[in-house]
């Protein structure tokens, strides 16, 4: 509760009969209780530890979710009766949740009008908390006119300018381009703009950036950052606002705004980290023309952030290439950046020839040294065409898949070492034929990875794909992301597929 909220709240009651004290653990149950708390509330102050809070049949201290709200995010919260208020507060010790303090004041009767008064200060004191639960825009403005009607008003809705906020008072005479309405709720005839006004009011809300009054209709605009970004409107069928309406709509409006502006501070992020991943994932390197390669990235349609997947494939003497598949840890442009700066340094050491093992030591190192560097997973493939040879190292990365020419599929059981990062190196090199037709399969979690699945039964349902015998590499990858429902994927999703191009054979007559 605010400063504000409590000294509205003393002005309509400003004679207290009592204060009573009590703490509770964490499972609500009675710490103490002093002998004025216990008279307040009507508990038998003897044997009272120990035992939980009784809500009764009309509770004088709250209710158990108050609570749980209080111990889960330590926001004090007040509970208001006709004859007492108690205020919550999180109790801790060295940074530990031990338990709740409770101070309950008993206040003297009020009168029916009184009474309303308290109450309205505590309902605008409270306004923020079903406004703004996510970081999309779209939601707040519906939170906000579900808020509003019914209840304060017949009919409300929220009015946005699309993306560039206005300074308030540079409109000028002219209704800015593109104002659009994001949600409403209730009557929406009640809000249409009269024939009579030259401009809607939500728009002079806009304008003027102070609320507007008009008939029964209230503008209250949206200021972020000392921007008009749109309005928030109101309408009755009967009565005037109040100036206690105005106050309310205007602690919603606030809310509402800076919750608006984060969303879209939010997706303007993500579509820089999404713009800068899809430019690092289209310029990976070419492989040998002895090896055929295909890769795909599906974002996740969670609407959380981009994540740090990449693949990379880089030459090396002897015809051989290097598949690499890496997953920084995170999201967002930090997470982009870093992954641009594993490519760089991987293209660098890979280019002395080690061995996959050596190479994944020398990027361990040189990650732990830049402590800003996220940690990351990655595995690497050397694939020798002539020999027809795969060799193999993980750090801290799925296992591969290889796929037959009949199209059966198989995990390769690669050694796991330390994600890169951890300074701790031990990797280790495993190798394997590959036969005429295999193909190789490398992915990140994204793919097989489900919430609230075993890791081993996610990765069973990938070796259970069966492919059409002879499948080109898309038609394989095709099914691949078909038969795991790649497409509704908790996290972003990447693959590589890589076959060895045999040669073909002439005939000599």
């Amino acid at each position: 509760m605010s400063a504000d909220s409590l000294g509205g709240y003393q002005s309509a009651h400003s004679q207290a009969d009592s204060v009573g004290l009590a703490v509770l653990d964490t499972d609500t149950r009675y710490v103490f209780a002093d002998a004025a708390y216990c008279q307040i509330v009507g508990e038998e102050h003897e044997g009272l530890a120990g035992s939980p809070v009784s809500w009764g049949a009309r509770p004088r201290v709250g209710s158990t979710l108050l609570l749980t709200r209080v111990l889960t995010d330590g926001v004090s919260r007040t509970h208001v009766t006709a004859l007492s208020r108690c205020t919550w507060h999180r109790l801790t010790i060295h940074g530990e949740v031990v338990g709740l303090l409770g101070v309950i004041l008993e206040t003297a009767p009020a009168s029916a009008g009184e009474l309303q008064a308290a109450l309205s200060y505590l309902s605008l004191a409270e306004t923020g908390e079903g406004i703004g639960t996510t970081l999309d825009a779209e939601t707040t403005c519906l939170e906000v006119v579900s808020y509003l009607s019914p209840g304060l008003a017949d009919a409300a809705a929220v009015d946005l300018l699309p993306t560039s906020p206005l300074t308030t008072g540079d409109l000028g005479n002219e209704e800015p381009r593109g104002v659009y309405r994001a949600a409403v709720s209730g009557r929406e005839e009640l809000l249409a703009h009269s024939s009579a006004d030259a401009v809607p009011v939500s728009v002079r809300a806009m304008r003027a950036g102070r609320p507007v009054l008009d008939e029964r209709r209230l503008a209250m605009p949206l200021i972020g950052d000392g921007r008009a970004i749109g309005a928030v409107l109101v309408a009755r069928t009967h009565g005037r606002f109040t100036r206690d309406d105005v106050r309310s709509v205007q602690a919603v409006s606030a809310r509402a705004a800076t919750a608006i502006e984060h969303a879209r501070l939010y997706e303007q992020a993500e579509r820089t980290a999404f713009k800068l991943q899809r430019a690092l994932l289209t310029d990976p390197g070419l492989p040998h023309p002895n090896l055929k390669v295909a890769t795909r990235y599906l974002p996740s349609g969670s609407g959380s952030l981009v994540g740090g997947d990449w693949f990379e494939t880089v030459r090396l003497h002897f015809g051989r290439t290097l598949l690499v598949m890496g997953d920084v840890m995170g999201h967002g442009v930090e997470a982009a950046v870093d992954m641009n700066s594993y490519r760089s340094t991987l293209r660098e050491v890979a280019a002395n020839d080690l061995p996959p093992h050596r190479v994944l030591r020398q990027l361990d190192n040189a990650i732990s040294e830049a402590v800003t560097r996220r940690p990351a997973t990655c595995l690497l493939v050397r694939v020798d065409p002539a020999r027809g040879m795969g060799s193999f190292s993980s750090a801290g990365h799925l296992p591969p898949a290889v796929f037959s020419r009949e199209g059966a599929a198989e995990l390769i059981g690669v050694p796991v070492g330390p994600p890169l990062g951890t300074g701790l190196g031990g990797y280790e090199i495993i190798s394997r034929s590959l036969q005429p037709g295999d193909t190789l399969l490398l992915f990140t979690d994204g793919l097989v990875e489900r919430r609230g699945e075993d890791i081993d039964a996610s990765l069973a349902r990938l070796a259970d794909v069966h492919a059409a015998p002879d499948s080109s590499l898309d038609e394989l990858l095709d099914v691949v992301l078909d038969e795991l429902d790649a497409a509704h994927a908790e996290d972003d999703v990447a693959v590589m597929a890589a076959r060895i191009r045999r040669r073909p054979v002439v005939e000599h007559h």
